[in-house]
């Protein structure tokens, strides 16, 4: 048996839209504005104006209003019926407009403001057409519109001035809506890669808690083993071994020893004691060779060496390790033949440089490195291009700041720096 569903425009299958309250709020102050203004040019101003049509125009977008308030099924709406509001305020504003001298009335301009929002919230098919819609009106409103009728007689402007205010609504919307869409497709794309690494940090941070925790469960539970494990033998000490209970104890004490082993291994694996003891912090060269050692191929050599004096250790932190590992992925990756990494300890500040054989960076995208979604393999597989952006974001939380270059003889090379006075503050003061 199928099952049949009807999409509702105003259903919560696309939350690409805005929030109804957000969309109701700003009606309700553009009809406020409205208002205003009919009845200050009426009685303010002493211009004649038709109220009746002016009236109903602002009513019936007031009731749209209330409708919504009152109707609640929903707190966000989808791209098509979000669309189909801003058309409405496009189209109920040009009515404004044609019964106040069309396009010669300023605010005209006004109805590049719901094309504007489209361009931030909805897809480009529908601010293309919201965009044709603003230009098929203001198109209609340069000919056809009820002039406004002055104390001291019509005002009659200039075809050449019409036809600037003209020029200026259809370039303002094409104007607007393309530079809106594109400051929003950024920032959504910005919001996408942090949100990318702050997942990839999450899971550096969990696969930590999961090493202590089975550490810590494994101390836990090694007392009340031992205990298992020293009660077996009591009674295997007490029973012969034609006892029926012999074969069933030989059994308990064989599964105690195999937990005691398992429990060992996840001991070594992961120790609590690496998150505050020796092993928290390392020297750069043993930091790097741990993390290489993911990522390592058989036809490519790492060479890791350290210069200078008083080289500091850095913390095993999830940013840290994640943030070294995309870069010497990246480096193994498109190597030929060899990885070097260099260590340089300074009085001012400690250095890792990582150059590869390869064929270095594209000069198309080197400038633009860091920013999301730039990689030449973006289209390939699963590659994103998110990987140096996520590997200079949990760097810098470390204090570092990173180089990208191209090599002379040929390859790429990353420079990361951290200032001295940074180590030396997270590390307490100790080398």
């Amino acid at each position: 048996m199928s099952v049949s569903s009807t999409h509702h425009p105003f259903d919560l299958t696309n939350v690409a839209g805005v929030r109804l309250r957000t969309l109701v709020w700003v009606r309700w102050v553009a009809i406020a504005g409205q208002l205003g203004t009919v009845l200050a040019v009426q009685f303010g101003l002493a211009v004649p104006l038709p109220l009746n049509a002016l009236l109903t125009a602002i009513l019936a977008s007031a009731v749209l209003n209330l409708a919504l308030t009152l109707w609640r099924p929903v707190q966000r709406l989808n791209e098509q019926a979000t669309a189909v509001l801003l058309a409405w305020d496009i189209v109920q504003l040009g009515v404004l407009v044609y019964f106040t001298g069309g396009l010669a009335n300023p605010f005209a301009l006004l109805l590049l403001a719901p094309v504007t929002i489209s361009a931030t919230v909805l897809s480009r098919v529908h601010t293309v057409a919201l965009c044709l819609l603003t230009i098929v009106l203001a198109t209609l409103l340069a000919s056809f519109h009820v002039p406004l009728h002055w104390p001291g007689g019509d005002l009659e402007l200039p075809i050449l001035h019409l036809l600037g205010v003209w020029t200026a609504v259809v370039v303002g919307s094409i104007f607007f809506a393309a530079y809106a869409g594109w400051v929003a497709s950024e920032a959504r794309r910005a919001t996408r890669a942090l949100a990318a690494a702050q997942a990839a940090l999450a899971r550096e941070q969990r696969l930590a808690a999961v090493g202590a925790l089975a550490a810590a469960t494994a101390h836990e539970l090694g007392t009340p083993l031992g205990t298992i494990h020293l009660v077996a033998n009591e009674i295997a000490d007490e029973i012969t071994p034609d006892d029926p209970l012999a074969e069933d104890v030989a059994l308990l004490k064989s599964e105690a020893a195999r937990c005691r082993d398992i429990l060992k291994g996840l001991s070594a694996k992961a120790d609590p004691e690496e998150s505050h003891g020796p092993l928290s912090r390392l020297p750069p060269a043993a930091l790097i060779e741990t993390v290489a050692q993911r990522y390592r191929r058989p036809d490519v050599a790492v060479e890791i060496r350290t210069e200078g004096i008083e080289v500091p250790s850095l913390p095993r932190s999830p940013e840290l390790l994640h943030g070294l590992a995309n870069v010497l992925q990246n480096a193994i990756q498109f190597a030929r033949r060899r990885v070097e990494a260099t260590v340089t300890s300074g009085r001012d500040a400690l250095e890792v440089t990582i150059n590869d054989d390869g064929p270095g960076f594209p000069a198309a995208i080197l400038d633009h490195l860091g920013e999301p979604y730039v990689s030449t393999r973006a289209q390939a597989g699963d590659h994103m291009g998110l990987g140096v952006f996520i590997a200079i974001n949990l760097l810098e939380r470390s204090g570092a700041s990173l180089d990208f270059s191209n090599r002379a003889e040929g390859g790429a090379m990353v420079k990361i720096r951290w200032p001295r006075a940074r180590l030396e503050t997270v590390s307490g003061g100790r080398p």
